[in-house]
């Protein structure tokens, strides 16, 4: 255990280390169960509001709490980095010749960064403190990183579900550490999204059926990403150009004017390739050639198959005949999912829709 006084001195000395890593926020929460954090979650899945996301749901005693998952632990350090961009996400909207992709997906697989970051600080935390346990996340387990992140005082969920910052917007790559070591934990922020509703009524595709509720079913992102079978055809057009991800709900955000462009994180940079890339270049794509652009991209996960599926679907809408010829071609791919998207593309494409 560490008394009083060292705690206050090691969390702002964590908070110190954190900030010297690149974390643009940190804030720390206990790691016991929220009720009323519980009973959300499991309206939302009761709901089937993740779609076929089933993990969500195969591991809720996980998700309930940190303690469900790591019953040692007795704090989270809750933690933001930064990938704010330098230019307007939303200025290919509309564009027949280009392809747009999530700025999050532009630049080196966050996960790769934010976890070699989170291992560095939790390595400083065990040289301070030897003894402490600690476990590292980002994403990929069962860890509730927004109401955690809410929790410990570095944002709060906004209407759109995501992180807000009032001093770095809707741009942050989310982590956690759990420890055995017992931390203060800070105020919850307060929601200050007051009356604002621009994330909602940006949505193309109407994913939010109230404020701080989304359904994934609808939701482009989980569209291009996480669905794996043909897209229902009444979200397709909706889709317009978004081939990889939806930046619309966190682009209106009003809280960006506070944000700054994350130079200090290269890796999220943005790869010249994927910042405005053509759609023709990324129709002609095979497996080894996906796989070669997408090295080291979130984007290489979902694979050639799915990848292409949403060009032709970006193609259908484009209203670009140019792009015909290559549609025409992929309606004889092996694969279904990608046969009848080029289908539905070819068909968009003749009738000049």
């Amino acid at each position: 255990m560490v008394n009083a006084p060292a705690r206050d001195d090691l969390a702002a000395r964590i908070a110190g280390e954190a900030a010297a890593l690149g974390f643009a926020a940190c804030g720390f929460a206990s790691a016991g169960e929220d009720p009323l954090r519980s009973a959300r979650l499991e309206r939302w899945l009761g709901e089937g509001n993740h779609g076929s996301m089933e993990w969500m749901e195969a591991r809720l005693e996980h998700r309930r709490s940190p303690q469900g998952l790591w019953p040692e632990a007795h704090s989270v350090i809750a933690l933001g980095m930064s990938y704010a961009p330098a230019n307007d996400p939303l200025a290919l909207e509309g564009s027949s010749d280009h392809a747009r992709i999530s700025v999050y997906a532009q630049g080196k697989d966050y996960h790769d960064v934010v976890k070699k970051r989170l291992k560095a600080l939790a390595r400083w935390l065990v040289a301070e403190v030897p003894g402490a346990g600690v476990k590292v996340f980002v994403d990929t387990a069962p860890v509730m990183e927004k109401p955690l992140g809410e929790a410990a005082g570095i944002g709060w969920q906004g209407k759109h579900t995501n992180m807000v910052s009032p001093t770095h917007g809707s741009w942050l790559f989310l982590g956690a550490i759990y420890t055995t070591l017992d931390l203060d934990p800070a105020e919850p922020h307060r929601d200050q999204c007051g009356s604002c509703h621009a994330c909602m009524d940006a949505c193309p595709t109407n994913a939010f059926p109230s404020p701080y509720q989304l359904d994934a079913r609808r939701c482009i992102s989980y569209l291009t990403i996480e669905h794996k079978g043909p897209v229902p055809e009444e979200f397709r057009a909706a889709l317009g150009n978004r081939i990889y991800g939806c930046d619309d709900c966190l682009a209106v955000c009003p809280w960006n004017k506070f944000a700054s462009e994350a130079q200090a994180i290269r890796e999220f940079l943005p790869r010249a390739e994927l910042v405005a890339p053509r759609l023709g270049e990324l129709l002609a794509l095979d497996d080894a050639g996906f796989r070669a652009l997408f090295s080291g991209s979130p984007i290489k996960r979902i694979g050639r198959d799915r990848f292409i599926r949403n060009c032709l679907y970006a193609a259908g809408n484009s209203g670009n005949a140019a792009l015909t010829a290559q549609v025409h071609a992929l309606t004889a791919d092996p694969e279904p999912v990608v046969a009848e998207a080029a289908e539905w593309a070819l068909t968009r494409l003749r009738s000049g829709l």
